[in-house]
């Protein structure tokens, strides 16, 4: 049998998937520790050595491996030469040709092995269109939970600590002309995406007023802290709970699903926000699906649904009358698994 390893490097976390040529998604490993401030080098050893203990555990050697698909947070060249990246705390990760490196590493233990490198936003849309498609099958996931409709295309927006984002056209990923395609989370909104003027002043990459500084994990906490100032929200307890400003923005999911006012308002801001920020990536791509994925896909229930639902009347409120319609919106099926089985299926592109 022959194995398709992938990889998806992040900036807290690295996690690995093994396929083989029958598109199975066989196995989805624990996450471990990336220790990216430790330099590129550590890292690519450790996961050569993942890599290697999760193709065994499939009873195989690494001599099975015809590829490995590598996935990596932006922006990066196509080749896998990575741009500096606040998500990669070392020096030596600006500029580092991380996929011929770590194709030099597993080289070492199978001559033969090829690594693919695809951005991490890309990584995810691929690994949801994958799955949804039937073009791999992923016991997690069986067949009988898939949706009955295949898209033809999707756009992905993944709400983290940042904002990513990814597009799958005729079921390939849209890589862009230098690799750099997706950065959803860099395009500008309109001020009326913003409830307040500070929530406007938050400075992602190189502007002001991005997908990202209303959409992600940074995005509360920046709102965060100034709402708990404000005297309509002075008595709240998480003024006096312990932590910092990011801690207590980590427990505002839990206290949404709790009906709590401020963590609903937060997050009906946040998805009214990123129904323009869909709106604008299909203004550009005219998708089947936009998919969210990430933490938001998480929500208890009833939130999410709300979530949903003001995404959706966000978007249409905002679109030109020939784009109100036409398109189907939902959350990831494969939650914080999508990058990894895409890097599996970008690894397997071409070769089964």
């Amino acid at each position: 049998m022959r194995y398709f390893i992938g990889v998806d490097v992040g900036g807290t976390t690295t996690t690995l998937a093994i396929g083989n040529d029958r598109r199975e998604i066989l196995a989805v490993a624990e996450q471990v520790p990336t220790r990216s401030e430790q330099g590129p080098q550590g890292v690519i050893r450790a996961i050569v050595e993942a890599g290697v203990a999760l193709v065994g555990k499939m009873g195989g050697t690494i001599a099975d491996v015809v590829a490995a698909g590598l996935a990596t947070p932006g922006p990066a060249s196509l080749d896998g030469q990575l741009h500096n990246s606040p998500n990669l705390k070392h020096p030596d990760w600006n500029g580092c040709p991380i996929r011929g490196r770590l194709q030099e590493a597993f080289r070492v233990l199978n001559p033969n092995l090829h690594v693919r490198y695809i951005g991490d936003g890309q990584a995810a849309a691929l690994g949801e269109f994958s799955i949804r498609s039937r073009k791999f099958s992923w016991k997690q996931i069986p067949g009988s939970q898939l949706p009955d409709q295949v898209p033809r295309s999707l756009f992905m927006l993944i709400v983290g600590t940042g904002l990513g984002g990814g597009a799958v056209i005729d079921g390939r990923a849209v890589q862009g002309a230098r690799g750099r395609a997706g950065h959803g989370g860099h395009v500008s909104l309109p001020p009326d995406a913003f409830r307040y003027e500070h929530d406007r002043q938050l400075l992602v990459g190189n502007a002001y007023s991005s997908a990202e500084s209303a959409i992600s994990l940074t995005a509360l906490t920046h709102q965060l802290g100034y709402r708990l100032g404000l005297e309509q929200w002075r008595g709240h307890p998480l003024n006096s709970a312990p932590g910092s400003i990011r801690d207590k923005a980590k427990r505002l999911r839990d206290l949404a699903g709790d009906g709590d006012a401020l963590a609903n308002e937060l997050f009906d801001d946040q998805a009214r926000a990123l129904g323009i920020a869909l709106l604008d990536a299909n203004y550009i791509g005219d998708y089947d699906l936009l998919v969210i994925g990430g933490g938001v896909s998480d929500l208890s229930a009833a939130v999410r649904g709300r979530y949903l639902q003001l995404v959706i009347e966000s978007y249409r409120a905002h679109a030109l009358d020939g784009f109100k319609d036409g398109v189907s919106f939902e959350f990831s099926i494969c939650g914080d698994d999508a990058p990894v089985i895409g890097a599996v299926a970008w690894a397997a592109t071409d070769a089964v």
